[in-house]
């Protein structure tokens, strides 16, 4: 969408009496003057968008970042939401150590405050305010260590709504984005992340609350003091943090020694505080390091060039430190401690990096070891949609139950919550982006993940029994080869993504679905944009339909099938990603005969796709393949 000069002039007014900081307000005076409208166009328009993510983007001024007022804004939107759907309402707030999440949290805690009637579950520090946050006000900067700035884990929020029964909560990260960008994560009082109609709902009310309430909102050093002595704002972190550790005392370890040793690296993160506690709970455990470079909370991240453990190079210090000390397993979480990695050394010392899938299929496995057999019929394991399927496998073969969603934490926990009350057991939920789901919080929990990981490696590997890349290929023995090729299309321009898929239905334009896709015979097939769903009695979908996102699901088989693998397939997901300008493709090639014939057909499947449909040299298209 364009917009006028005039309608940027107008965005500059606005801004500037908002802001309250003079050096952004200053910056958005001078561009203005100097008629930069290029970059105030950037800055200013179109307004950051607040969605089921809540709100994700770079660090800078104007309307369309991260910064004080977008975040105020955000803040008495939601505040005002709560009060309205809640009698005696109440907010958690945590923040990590990125870049101004600690001013942005008092922001929404003082924005709170300030409303009244409502109670503010605060995880971090009243006593160490933000560097921000004292200068606005002249206030002396007390301590800059960091353990004073009270961080917590992401998990830690949504476990928080669930033991204190509050109305939301929000948590100030980007977890693994790059240093210079913030979010602002919402949850319900269910403990999950928003799903709609919520998420509308606070975006209406965040449009009507634009404007700073008054003068008061920005005083936090003022607001906090008196929220205090009031007993409306209430520090809770040393409390919610202990029953976090109890619970997963109570529901997690199940053994009381460890005898390996191990290399863990938070990535410049929050996860190292409570990864600790939670290992003590251990009797015994063999020598385990950290890797020091990597120890402590650093926004910078200065050893990585990406700070997700995903990326290529990324465990490179981790894996470098386990090798020195002849350690054969590294753990590790991103920088928010709500995703988790793992590498294994085999057994020629060489480490492999474990996919989110293969860790996601390691802690299935484990999980239906240790049910019984009652409990097994009445246990549900999820994944996403866009995971591996070698969960639906399993139930066909082991006698649990298995369910499939959107992508999304958001979904599964809201999914699990449902399962739970009809009297299902839901243990584990994963997705392939190395997120995991224990029976702690309803969310993706990397500390809980990395516990339960290290009593699996006990089970199989410290006990002489198997080691974990045996377990793996004993497991796709049995259950059939499932392989992952993910990667995804950068588009230049975020429109272009829906050309592609207009384009991809107008091919069989007339049809319900193609028949064929190249060399392949199409068996299913989902659309979740226009609502259809090959396998259904009514063709409607079981899984949410959203016209304003892109999302078509396929399963195909090759029209000429090898005679020694005649159930040979291939899977694939192509969706819109909502937050980054990436068409994003998920495949999973299926064998009942080899790994490396299931890698080969999702390879071919991804160049038939990119040949047929996403034609990179028409689009502009930048490819990152796997």
């Amino acid at each position: 969408m364009s917009i006028s000069t005039a309608q940027i002039d107008q965005l500059v007014q606005d801004w500037i009496s908002i802001d309250p900081n003079p050096e952004t307000k200053q910056e958005i005076q001078t561009l203005s003057q100097n008629r930069e409208y290029d970059k105030l166009r950037q800055k200013l328009y179109p307004r950051i968008a607040f969605g089921t993510a809540g709100l994700r983007s770079s660090m800078e001024s104007g309307f369309a970042h991260m910064n004080d007022v977008t975040v105020l804004q955000a803040s008495q939107g939601l505040v005002n939401y709560l009060a309205s759907k809640f009698e005696h309402p109440s907010i958690v707030v945590g923040y990590d150590h990125r870049y101004h999440s600690q001013r942005f949290a008092e922001l929404l805690a003082s924005v709170a405050l300030v409303k009244g009637g409502i109670t503010v579950y605060y995880l971090g520090s009243i006593d160490d305010l933000s560097r921000e946050s004292l200068k606005l006000s002249e206030g002396q900067f007390k301590n800059d260590d960091e353990a004073s700035r009270e961080y917590v884990h992401t998990p830690m929020v949504p476990f928080a709504i669930d033991t204190l029964g509050a109305s939301g909560g929000v948590m100030i990260t980007a977890s693994h984005n790059p240093a210079m960008d913030n979010g602002y994560k919402v949850y319900y009082s269910n403990g999950c992340q928003i799903i709609p109609p919520v998420d509308h709902e606070i975006a209406e009310s965040i449009e009507h609350n634009l404007q700073p309430w008054s003068d008061q909102v920005w005083n936090v050093t003022e607001n906090f003091t008196a929220g205090f002595h009031s007993g409306v704002l209430k520090p809770v972190k040393e409390e919610i943090v202990k029953q976090y550790v109890e619970q997963v005392k109570l529901k997690l370890v199940k053994t009381d020694e460890l005898d390996f040793n191990f290399v863990y690296t938070p990535m410049h993160g929050v996860g190292l505080e409570t990864f600790a506690k939670c290992l003590s709970l251990f009797k015994k455990t063999q020598k385990y390091e950290f890797v020091t470079k990597q120890a402590k909370p650093d926004p910078a991240f200065p050893t990585v060039s990406f700070p997700n453990p995903e990326e290529k190079g990324a465990l490179d210090l981790a894996i470098e430190t386990a090798s020195g000390l002849g350690y054969k397993l590294v753990l590790a979480n991103d920088p928010d401690a709500d995703r988790f990695s793992l590498a294994v050394a085999d057994k020629n010392g060489k480490f492999k990096q474990l996919t989110g899938n293969e860790i996601g299929f390691l802690f299935a496995m484990h999980v239906i070891e240790t049910l019984s057999k009652d409990e097994l019929s009445r246990t549900y394991l999820l994944n996403s949609t866009v995971s591996s399927q070698i969960l639906k496998a399993m139930a066909e073969k082991d006698g649990f139950q298995f369910a499939d969603t959107l992508t999304g934490f958001k979904w599964m926990g809201n999914k699990a919550i449902d399962l739970t009350k009809d009297g299902y057991l839901v243990p584990f939920a994963f997705e392939e982006s190395i997120g995991f789901m224990f029976d702690i919080v309803h969310d993706k929990d990397g500390v809980s993940a990395a516990i339960v990981f290290l009593q699996l490696y006990q089970r199989w590997t410290a006990s002489g029994d198997v080691d974990v890349l045996d377990k793996l290929q004993a497991g796709y023995r049995k259950y059939g080869w499932f392989k992952d090729l993910n990667g995804y299309y950068r588009v230049g321009d975020m429109e272009v993504t829906g050309k592609i898929f207009a384009s991809i239905r107008d091919s069989y334009k007339g049809s319900d679905y193609t028949e064929t896709i190249g060399g392949y015979k199409v068996t299913y097939w989902r659309d979740l944009t226009v609502g259809y769903d090959s396998s259904t009695a009514d063709h409607k979908p079981l899984l949410p339909v959203d016209p304003h996102s892109q999302m078509i699901t396929g399963v195909l088989e090759p029209l000429k099938r090898p005679a020694n693998d005649p159930k040979l397939s291939v899977r694939f997901t192509a969706r819109g990603s909502g937050t980054e300008p990436k068409l994003k493709v998920y495949i999973e090639g299926k064998s009942t005969v080899s790994e490396s014939d299931a890698l080969s057909v999702a390879d071919d499947c991804w160049e038939t796709l990119k040949k047929q449909w996403f034609k990179p040299d028409v689009y502009g298209l930048k490819e990152s393949k796997p």
